[in-house]
């Protein structure tokens, strides 16, 4: 029979990792007389829910079991989680979700809510029953909402894969021992086909997590071949204690609809819009660039905040009336004032830069200055005087074209989609059988 398993939040932020768990679920399931149909699947929500804990991802493992295995299959998936959830942290609700035979089109409808929005338990609950699917959580159950959702996203439209590593235990919290030049070495040779290795503003090595979970690397790329080829490239001087080739709607700007009026903007959702310039940005402390926007349903302010490194410079380069489409999720700053957080911006019409400049001298040529209001100009250089001279339209070229603009690597989302995966959208589910090796051990 067809089985699918929906796990999520059991990480928290002290430490701990959903996709540990499924890997070491992995290694236990195939022990078994089971059949891996697909790759575990590493499913991004909605990146604006308050409630996250880093990436929000959850995981979905598909199947194809004996029918009297399926008791100790799910008796496999429950001792890990509880053996690796952080179960006694606050913030961690774990819920774990199976689903038997094919997957019902309202639990996918449910799932693509969750990516673009906000759903509730109740909602996941009252699907869990309709469709008999059996399910455990713990504690407040909010990770009840991922699992379904994870399960319900089949990833058959844009997807890419990460392979992640993980680390001895003894080694969680210590720095990771990757050699960062190897990183770059790879990136080099993988381009287009990896993505978000390091940043290149920077130096940043952005394959490894920062925190103490058993995470060691995480590769991005198009194909379980180039991943595999990828992670076989680096220079790593620390045990690994396993590996597993997900697939995952990652980079591919899952969470993101088609544009809406400002009018439509809700707290913690995503947004696009098309909009116009309103006022020219500003600086605030913290260097953070203030965008002011609009359209015909109102105004909103939309942030480049600091992490966004060069980004702010082409936000601070527009000027009024230029019209850009806005990609980003809605931030509440109060009872009835929300902020988008850019994600990127296109550029899609440029307003000419017109400003009032004070006359060139008609005898050398250089720019003159005032004597005073209504007592004409004077030049420096040469002397010249002319009461009846006045200011004089200039347009003054723009620092930037139209196109599309992104933060820097290290400042992108998990779901966004990076410059260099353009082009290289996927349509349909991957044919034939899974990559080997596509786990280790």
């Amino acid at each position: 029979m067809l089985l699918h398993i929906g796990i999520d939040d059991t990480d928290s932020p002290r430490g701990g990792c959903t996709t540990y768990i499924a890997a070491r679920i992995v290694e236990g399931l195939l022990s078994l007389d089971v059949d891996f149909i697909d790759y575990p699947s590493l499913i991004r929500l909605n990146p604006n829910a308050p409630w996250k804990t880093r990436g929000n991802g959850a995981i979905c493992l598909r199947l194809s079991i004996p029918e009297e295995l399926e008791s100790k299959v799910k008796r496999i998936v429950i001792q890990e989680v509880e053996a690796y959830a952080d179960l006694e942290h606050p913030q961690t609700h774990p819920g774990v979700v199976f689903h038997i035979g094919e997957i019902p089109q309202p639990i996918r409808d449910f799932a693509e809510r969750t990516i673009r929005g906000l759903t509730t338990l109740r909602e996941a609950m009252e699907l869990i029953d309709e469709y008999s699917a059996s399910a455990i959580g713990y504690k407040e159950m909010r990770g009840l909402i991922g699992a379904l959702a994870a399960i319900g996203e089949t990833l058959e439209g844009d997807y890419t894969y990460e392979l992640l590593a993980y680390r001895q235990p003894e080694n969680w919290g210590k720095p990771r021992r990757v050699d960062p030049e190897s990183v770059v070495e790879m990136d080099r040779a993988t381009a287009p086909e990896t993505f978000n290795n390091y940043d290149p503003e920077t130096g940043r090595i952005l394959i490894t997590p920062r925190g103490p979970d058993p995470v060691l690397l995480g590769i991005r790329g198009e194909s379980p071949e180039v991943v595999h080829r990828a992670f076989e490239m680096l220079r790593i001087d620390e045990p690994i204690e396993r590996w597993v080739i997900f697939r995952t709607n990652q980079g591919t700007d899952a969470h993101l609809g088609e544009p809406v009026k400002l009018e439509a903007a809700k707290p913690y959702m995503p947004i696009v819009a098309v909009v116009e310039v309103a006022s020219k940005p500003r600086t605030i402390p913290g260097g953070h660039v203030i965008l002011r926007v609009r359209d015909e349903t109102g105004e909103m302010d939309a942030a480049a905040y600091e992490p966004t490194g060069s980004f702010r410079e082409i936000i601070r380069s527009l000027i009024p009336g230029d019209i850009i489409r806005i990609y980003g999720g809605v931030r509440p700053m109060g009872r009835e004032a929300s902020t988008i957080n850019l994600e990127k911006v296109e550029i899609l019409e440029l307003a000419r830069d017109v400003r009032l400049m004070n006359p060139l001298c008609p005898l050398c040529g250089a720019r003159m200055e005032s004597m005073g209001r209504g007592k004409g100009y004077r030049c420096r250089r040469c002397r010249y005087r002319d009461e009846t001279l006045s200011k004089m339209e200039v347009e003054v070229p723009r620092s930037v074209r139209r196109g599309l603009y992104l933060p820097p690597p290290r400042a992108q989302r998990h779901l966004t989609k990076p410059l260099r995966r353009y082009g290289r959208e996927k349509r349909g589910p991957p044919v034939g059988p899974l990559y080997e090796p596509w786990h280790h051990p």
